[in-house]
């Protein structure tokens, strides 16, 4: 491998340890700070203070232990002076007289007299040490080879009298080195050189009073430690544990426990803590209860009311839509409605009248004065699909308790198509009856005013045509007004006996009636009554009526030499009398000019005249409307059979009298209503 690689590889091992290492010391930086920021703030601050404590004692023990060692540094300097000294005056005449064997034994017993000292060295006024102890004289000499020199601190100064004192560490301790001039006679003979060792009973209460003061620094932070892990384990986490708990219990989890083994005031506080969850949880329980029940209440008066319900929340999302709402809107297909936005839903017309006001109401910023304005709002709005519908929106807002903020829209959906259908024809009721009766009125008034101003200068001829023309007018409004009297009759609540009618006598009272007229016109008139006929169940003066407007009406459109005549036969009931087995069906056929498929389905309502399209005669237009009426008085319809150039037949069921039958109208159908423009499938003969 390449030394360029190598090195490489190294760096790269190098920056991969550092790496690592950089990592682990985050790790363990992340821990340390996850573990302190668990600690309570009383924990911490008991934390601190016995640092604090525990710092402060540790410092003044060290003090002390520093204060001790300095004075027996200083009474090692002063002894090892001493004894320096001492010596010097003892050894120096030795050296002077280089005796060196006295020298030599005198050392020797001095050194094994005592422990204090550790060496001792001789060097000459050169600095070349030529005796020493523990050194032997053949070592002295040997070392004399190697030119052994004796190191003298750099202010040694021979010419001092008193001696040099120095301090040095050793692997084998402290030991105090004196340098001692050795003068003999004035002549500067060498150095002598002491070590000396510490005073072992300072040394030793040194010792113990720092191992005694770190023993009592490592007892206080094992304490510390063990009374945190001890808070941690039994005060910190069941206080945890609380406080998780009173956090679940305010997020309105009440099915939260604290089951801790403790006793005392804590084992009471979570024996408590207990007893109070489980008292929401049973009130929670009454309470989702209650409001289920409500709702419920709720859903199912919204899902029962005729109108249509729509609730929607502030962001205009559909959270409440009742049946009737869908049926209007045309929702009845689209199963997830919930959740959605309501101008993704509603049909384009709705849509387009609603857009701009619900998002006026769900704007933000807008007063109070402003949202109780736009508090409701009412639309009236034509919906052609998915039926040609007329709806009235109601838009009511949903406000806080402050009535400052929108919370939701109410929207509520009426079908007023029968209404606006009934004002309508109430409007075209009243114009043509206005119509109707300023006519005759008019014509009444300008031959009064002619007979009245120009009455003399007119001859009895003229004069009775007026009149005659007068009474006319005056039969026609008063048959107008009796028409409408009978119409509204009809069209009220009020109910009507009905008996057992023999269908012949009505028959024949019409026919005599309309006779005289009838031969006026050369028009036949026939009259074709099954023998036997049962009874019918109706009421006598309505179905007069009904003849006399059907031949009275067949009569005003059969030309000279036509044949009108009046059926009457049993047979089976049609599907409108489904709890009744036999029927008699009355026809009324003439050979008259017809009515075109157009017109056959507006016939019967109220003012509708042929003769506005196809002749000029004379009607108010609602003896057909009146016919109707009294037929669904006596829950049947009428029907009518028709073609232009040929002729027409009206044609309608009774049903037979029967003993038990109730004689009041309303009895028949248990009540069901008889829809006037359904089909019947078995057509009558059509007179030819």
């Amino acid at each position: 491998m390449a030394p360029g690689t190598v090195r490489i590889l190294a760096h790269l091992a190098f920056w991969v340890d550092s790496a690592a290492l950089l990592n682990l010391l985050k790790q363990l930086q992340d821990i340390i700070r996850r573990w302190w920021l668990e600690f309570t703030l009383q924990t911490k601050l008991m934390a601190i203070g016995t640092l604090m404590v525990s710092l402060l004692m540790s410092g003044l023990t060290f003090w002390a232990v520093n204060s001790i060692q300095q004075d027996a540094r200083l009474n090692d300097t002063r002894f090892g002076s001493d004894l320096g000294l001492l010596l010097s005056a003892n050894v120096a005449p030795l050296v002077g007289e280089n005796n060196l064997t006295e020298l030599a034994r005198f050392s020797q017993r001095f050194y094994s007299s005592t422990s204090s000292v550790r060496y001792m060295l001789y060097a000459d006024a050169d600095g070349e040490i030529f005796f020493g102890i523990p050194y032997s004289q053949s070592e002295v000499q040997n070392s004399l080879t190697i030119r052994r020199r004796m190191q003298l601190p750099e202010n040694f100064n021979p010419a001092l009298e008193y001696p040099m004192v120095r301090q040095h560490l050793t692997p084998d301790g402290e030991v105090t080195d004196v340098f001692v001039p050795l003068n003999y006679n004035g002549k500067y003979l060498g150095v002598l050189a002491i070590g000396t060792n510490p005073n072992p009973t300072v040394v030793t209460s040194s010792h113990l009073t720092r191992d005694v003061t770190i023993a009592v620094f490592v007892s206080i932070w094992v304490m510390v430690i063990l009374g945190a892990v001890f808070n941690a384990l039994q005060i910190t986490k069941p206080i945890k544990e609380l406080l998780v708990g009173v956090k679940n219990i305010a997020a309105g989890n009440f099915k939260q426990r604290i089951d801790l083994p403790f006793g005392g005031e804590l084992g009471e506080l979570i024996l408590n803590f207990n007893e109070m969850a489980e008292r929401l949880e049973r009130y929670e329980e009454q309470n989702i209860e209650e409001l289920t029940a409500e709702k419920a209440k709720l859903e199912t008066l919204v899902s029962t009311i005729a109108d249509g319900a729509v609730l929607l929340d502030s962001d205009m999302d559909v959270i409440l839509v009742n049946p009737t709402a869908r049926r209007l809107f045309g929702w009845d297909n689209t199963p997830d409605l919930l959740g959605q936005p309501v101008l993704n839903l509603l049909p384009e017309p709705v849509k387009a009248a609603l857009s701009q006001p619900l998002q006026e109401i769900t704007q933000e910023g807008l007063s109070s004065d402003m949202l109780r304005d736009r508090a409701e709002s009412e639309f009236t709005i034509a919906v052609p699909e998915p039926v040609n519908r007329t709806l009235r929106v109601l838009l009511n807002t949903v406000l806080d308790q402050s009535r400052e903020n929108v919370k939701g829209i109410a929207i509520t959906v009426q079908d007023i198509t029968r209404e606006v259908e009934l004002n309508e024809a109430k409007s075209q009721f009243i114009s043509n009856v206005s119509h109707e009766l300023r006519t005759p009125l008019f014509n009444i008034k300008s031959f009064i005013e002619t007979l009245h101003e120009y009455g003399e200068d007119l001859s009895n001829d003229e004069k009775r045509e007026f009149l005659e023309t007068a009474n006319r007018e005056t039969d026609r409004l008063t048959r107008l007004v009796n028409d409408v009297l009978d119409l509204s009759r009809l069209e009220s609540s009020k109910r009507y006996h009905f008996e057992a009618i023999d269908l012949t006598q009505p028959i024949e009272q019409t026919l005599r009636t309309h006779q005289l007229n009838a031969r006026d016109k050369a028009i036949e008139l026939v009259q074709d009554v099954e023998p036997h006929l049962p009874t019918v169940l109706g009421n006598y003066d309505l179905l007069l009526q009904v003849l006399n407007n059907l031949l009275g009406n067949a009569l005003k459109f059969t030309q000279a030499g036509g044949r009108i005549a009046v059926r009457a036969y049993a047979m089976g009931c049609e599907p409108e009398h489904p709890h009744l087995a036999t029927c008699v069906r009355v026809e009324v056929s003439d050979t008259g000019i017809g009515i075109d498929a157009e017109d056959q389905s507006c016939i019967f309502d109220r003012f509708f005249r042929v003769e506005n399209r196809v002749h000029t005669l004379e009607g108010t237009g609602l003896g057909l409307s009146i016919v109707r009426n009294i037929i669904e008085k006596h829950h049947s319809r009428v029907h009518l059979v028709s073609e232009v150039g040929v002729g027409t037949t009206f044609w309608f069921d009774l049903p037979v009298f029967q003993k038990d039958t109730p004689l009041l109208d309303g009895a028949l159908n248990n009540g069901k209503t008889i829809d006037s423009t359904a089909t019947q499938s078995l057509e009558p003969q059509v007179a030819k």
